[in-house]
């Protein structure tokens, strides 16, 4: 019977994330830093869940579509951000192959759902300002959960296919991530036979959930424009814009360091740029998403200062 020439090594059953730094000073410093970020994030996007659930006013499809995609980043970060601050602070690098393609699985379903969940709300804007009078027939409460429900599941189903490939590659050694968190490329070169297919799987159905969204956002951004330069009074046009400036915004940030992140060139020189880059997806952009809609979002402001209003129960008793 023919060996192949991994059979003979020791398959891995835990992995070791390597973090950021080994010097414990700059750790302490890191994790109050992510610490506060997390909080900041989590705290963020529930008052937005909560003000849009608590607030009727609120109850319309592109906030159905703004809570769908906060509830998403908390999913996002919780995903990711504890098992980070551990690895830090207690210095538990160890994670089992298991938790380690689970935490994988959920990272590229999540990330390629705020993909479709922006493509759709791009859409829902197009609507809104493209054809206004025909938008509460077309946006329907049915076609927004349709819409929502699909981004979800269809976007779960395709990573799926690549985590059953990786599940099947055997890992033989070494066993370190230099990495904070188990993203695909990292984990896909631990494996010692060739990952060819899988890559070319992987490949295919990410740029699937990211560049077709990314065109679709493009072309209904790109009606948009031509509607909005169509008004003939300024005021018109900066209202109309107000309209979907937040989330043309959401995904710039996006998109801009997810291009930024898997663009750069896979040195061993650039892996500290490409742990920073990294950080701005999985912290920075969920923490700036509910800043963003906040800022200048008048409906926001109104339910905030209705709920802030409201006396306590038992203080009217």
């Amino acid at each position: 019977m023919v060996m192949l020439p991994w059979e003979n090594q020791t398959t891995i059953v835990e992995f070791v994330l390597r973090g950021f730094s080994s010097n414990r000073q700059l750790n302490i410093f890191l994790f109050i830093t992510f610490f506060a970020f997390y909080v900041l994030i989590i705290s963020g996007n529930i008052l937005v869940v909560l003000l849009v659930l608590f607030s009727q006013h609120l109850h319309t499809p592109m906030y159905f579509f703004l809570v769908n995609l906060s509830f998403l980043e908390i999913c996002y970060t919780s995903n990711i951000v504890p098992k980070m601050l551990l690895i830090i602070i207690a210095e538990q690098k160890t994670i089992s192959v298991a938790g380690c393609l689970a935490q994988f699985y959920f990272f590229g379903s999540l990330a390629a759902t705020e993909c479709l969940l922006l493509a759709v709300m791009s859409y829902d804007r197009y609507l809104a300002i493209c054809q206004p009078l025909r938008y509460p027939i077309l946006m329907t409460g049915p076609l927004c959960v349709r819409l929502a429900a699909s981004s979800w599941l269809c976007c779960f189903l395709l990573t799926a296919i690549t985590m059953v490939l990786l599940s099947t590659l055997p890992f033989c050694g070494p066993n370190e991530i230099d990495h904070f968190f188990c993203d695909f490329t990292p984990l896909v070169h631990l494996s010692c036979v060739d990952t060819s297919l899988t890559e070319t799987i992987a490949f295919a159905t990410s740029s699937a959930v990211t560049l077709v969204p990314f065109l679709l956002i493009a072309a209904s951004y790109s009606c948009i424009l031509v509607a909005i330069l169509r008004i003939p009074s300024g005021t018109g046009r900066r209202k109309a814009f107000s309209t979907c400036s937040s989330h043309l915004t959401v995904v710039t940030v996006f998109y801009g360091t997810l291009i930024a992140t898997y663009l750069v060139p896979s040195a061993n020189s650039s892996r500290l740029l490409r742990k920073g880059f990294s950080l701005l997806y999985t912290i920075l952009t969920p923490m700036f998403n509910p800043i963003i809609y906040s800022l200048r979002n008048r409906d926001i402001h109104e339910a905030l200062k209705m709920c802030l209003s409201k006396k306590p129960a038992f203080l009217l008793s």
